[in-house]
């Protein structure tokens, strides 16, 4: 049984890792695109309206990450709270669709759009991925990875195609958003076949589900509380992972703001490269309540990836300052490894983040919101940007040391005293097999 799970987590995690490398792809070949076709001014609108469209996310991760830790825990009835899941979801996509079409004039004014079609472009966009965002947490939860991997990749495709043929019949920034906004849909659809499928009405809850006597009160408590937590969670990463780039733009010269951002290029590629350890992972950290084990694996997993992906930096830099912005950023080339090595920390940051919402444990997020008021109020000694890079990777670098023993060390000790099995009815147990598993 074990063996058998850790192999599914290997295949699941390759599968799931291909999706997200195609998703990266496909978005980097818009953003490429876009940037030749459309002229500055063009590009500048669509970029910022996709960073205002990244903010907004948060809810879809929210429920992501809310669906695919209620359905990996399921108690009972996998498929009541899936349902309730679902419902939920189907409210906060209404909601996040029509707060941002009534935010539409503000964000049209506020980023300089030539008209509101962009901006109602986003509106439609977010309510569609808000939508995927429970669908995919119920995938998630179940562990069902080859249809969460068809989610990730046809949004990236489908992005890419249908933002492309809007690029062909107009060519300026609000055809590109409508292009994004119907290819949100794809992957709802292609979640929404995925969720009727036959195979996914298993009724029992997954082995390390535990009886609804033993929630705590936190779990017993309304999705919508804890979406809003998780958003506010999400919401703080985001704001601690991007904060140097507005930190650069404010305080250093354009020149040297500019190279500043043309090596977080690099530091995004590896916090998003091990994205796929931390979606394999989540359902097993939301049962295992605190296992140091599961942490370990997907940390170490983090860190070799980031060990070697800096390595190649460090060898090859030539190369690596051709995918960040090419030769007009020559001297950010030397750090272009230290800013590899961000990202890695970073993403170790993500893990245990998630981690944080897996096991419920809301006073985590104020370690985040320190290091976002440290790293702003350390940022006016840096005269150059190795001195903010320095200041930034020093405050994350503690950040990540202190999030891993107040998860690792000492929420376990002090973690809930297990409640005592329930079994209704009864079941009967090999309780001569080492291998048995208890059944609840």
């Amino acid at each position: 049984m074990a063996s058998a799970d850790r192999k599914g987590g290997v295949v699941g995690g390759a599968v799931v890792a291909a999706a997200i490398g195609v998703m990266n792809l496909t978005t980097y070949g818009l953003t490429l695109a876009t940037a030749r076709v459309l002229g500055p001014d063009q590009f500048g609108q669509f970029s910022s309206v996709l960073g205002a469209l990244i903010v907004v996310n948060v809810v879809s991760l929210a429920l992501q990450a809310t669906g695919a830790r209620r359905v990996s825990t399921a108690p009972g009835d996998r498929q009541v709270i899936e349902r309730t899941v679902l419902r939920s979801t189907a409210v906060s996509a209404l909601g996040v669709g029509a707060v941002t079409v009534l935010a539409a004039p503000l964000v049209t004014a506020g980023l300089r759009l030539d008209s509101p079609v962009g901006a109602l472009a986003m509106a439609v966009a977010a309510g569609f991925l808000t939508l995927m965002g429970g669908q995919a947490g119920i995938l998630q939860g179940e562990q069902r990875w080859v249809p969460l991997a068809g989610v990730y990749a046809s949004m990236g495709v489908a992005r890419l195609a249908c933002g492309g043929i809007a690029l062909l019949v107009d060519r300026s920034a609000a055809a590109a958003l409508v292009g994004v906004a119907v290819g949100a849909a794809v992957p709802v659809v292609v979640a929404a076949l995925a969720l009727r499928h036959p195979a996914r009405t298993a009724g029992r809850p997954p082995v390390g589900a535990e009886p609804v006597e033993s929630w705590r009160a936190w779990e017993r408590g309304g999705i919508a509380r804890e979406v809003a937590h998780s958003a506010h969670a999400l919401l703080a990463f985001f704001a601690v992972s991007n904060v140097d780039v507005l930190l650069a733009r404010a305080l250093l010269d354009d020149v040297p703001a500019g190279h500043y951002a043309a090596g977080l290029v690099l530091t995004k590629a590896m916090l998003f490269l091990p994205q796929f350890v931390v979606i394999v992972l989540f359902p097993a950290m939301a049962r295992s309540r605190g296992g140091r084990r599961t942490h370990v694996l997907g940390l170490g997993a983090i860190l070799g990836l980031g060990v070697v992906a800096a390595g190649a930096v460090a060898v090859a830099s030539g190369l690596a300052l051709a995918f960040v912005g090419g030769p007009a950023y020559e001297p950010v080339e030397p750090a272009l490894p230290l800013f590899a090595v961000l990202g890695t920390v970073l993403a170790m940051v993500q893990l245990l983040v998630y981690s944080a919402l897996a096991q419920q444990h809301p006073r985590a997020v104020v370690s985040l919101w320190l290091a976002l008021v440290v790293t702003v109020a350390l940022s006016p000694l840096a005269d150059s940007a190795p001195q903010l890079l320095a200041i930034k990777l020093g405050v994350d670098a503690v950040l990540l040391a202190v999030l891993t023993v107040h998860l690792l060390v000492v929420t376990p000790r002090a973690a809930d005293p297990p409640a005592p099995p329930v079994v209704e009815p009864a079941i009967a147990e090999d309780t001569s097999s080492p291998e048995q598993p208890a059944v609840r």
